[in-house]
């Protein structure tokens, strides 16, 4: 394993009773990478990131690097594509978000007053700290997909995965998100699955498309037939000369493939 990686897969698989979810996946994770996942539905890119994170079983190996540790705390931030908070449990949203701290801190012991006014921050980052004090059961499926997002970053972890996160954000924030996620990529890797591949392309630096199989891209550009390579069935629509092109522009001055106006 190189100096700056953080995570290295060899030859994993993972299998749902007789059926092959991932196999023989091979991967490196740097210590300054923002990966972007990409494949299609059922190819099993949520399975990739469950086995990285220990919560599904594989065969083959992952290695975390040492400094992934913190303690036997593994500094590794996850936010799911959907929330198992039970949202009539009686917790506030600011407890929500300083409960990611447990790993480190113990159940028991109290949190700080800077660890509170760390967790206010956070809040504000993501524009709902005037529900800082709210119970979860009051918010809004998006307000709650945020405070988790706090939740995730707020030990500061080298390596942060997030599943779909605009899943459950509105359009004025999902611009917020992937600036609030450039600023966390100069002190912790991200890997971040997204069905939206116009979007991450002009986000991510890498891009790994998953399909069973799983190949590494070095770039945030990626082609129609690269991805027919891959044996990733995703069509890319080129929008021309707009920053989130991910293939050459169309000829004459516009685009005329009628997915836009």
């Amino acid at each position: 394993m190189i100096m700056n990686t953080i995570v290295s897969l060899r030859g994993v698989s993972v299998s749902y009773s007789s059926s092959v979810a991932i196999d023989s996946a091979s991967l490196d994770i740097y210590q300054d990478d923002f990966i972007g996942i990409i494949g299609p539905n059922g190819g099993g890119k949520t399975t990739l990131i469950k086995a990285i994170l220990g919560m599904v079983s594989y065969s083959g190996e992952i290695v975390y690097a040492p400094e992934l540790y913190r303690g036997s705390e593994r500094g590794v931030g996850y936010l799911p594509q959907q929330s198992n908070f039970d949202r009539a449990f009686p917790i506030s949203v600011i407890e929500v978000v300083m409960s990611g701290l447990q790993g480190e801190k113990g159940f028991w012991r109290r949190y700080t007053r800077s660890e509170r006014q760390k967790a206010i921050q956070l809040l504000e980052s993501v524009g709902i700290a005037a529900v800082a004090d709210k119970q979860i059961g009051e918010i809004s499926g998006g307000q709650m997909q945020r405070a988790l997002l706090c939740r995730a970053i707020i030990s500061e972890p080298k390596l942060l995965i997030l599943d779909e996160p605009t899943n459950f954000v509105d359009n004025n924030f999902e611009n917020e998100l992937y600036t609030l996620l450039h600023e966390l990529n100069s002190r912790m890797a991200i890997v971040m699955v997204s069905h939206d591949i116009g979007t991450i392309t002009s986000t991510v630096k890498s891009i790994v498309c998953v399909n069973k199989t799983v190949h590494r891209h070095d770039s945030n550009i990626i082609t129609q037939e690269q991805l027919d390579n891959y044996h990733c069935p995703i069509q890319i629509v080129s929008h021309g000369h707009i920053p989130h092109t991910v293939l050459a522009h169309h000829d004459g001055d516009g685009c005329k493939c009628g997915h836009h106006k």
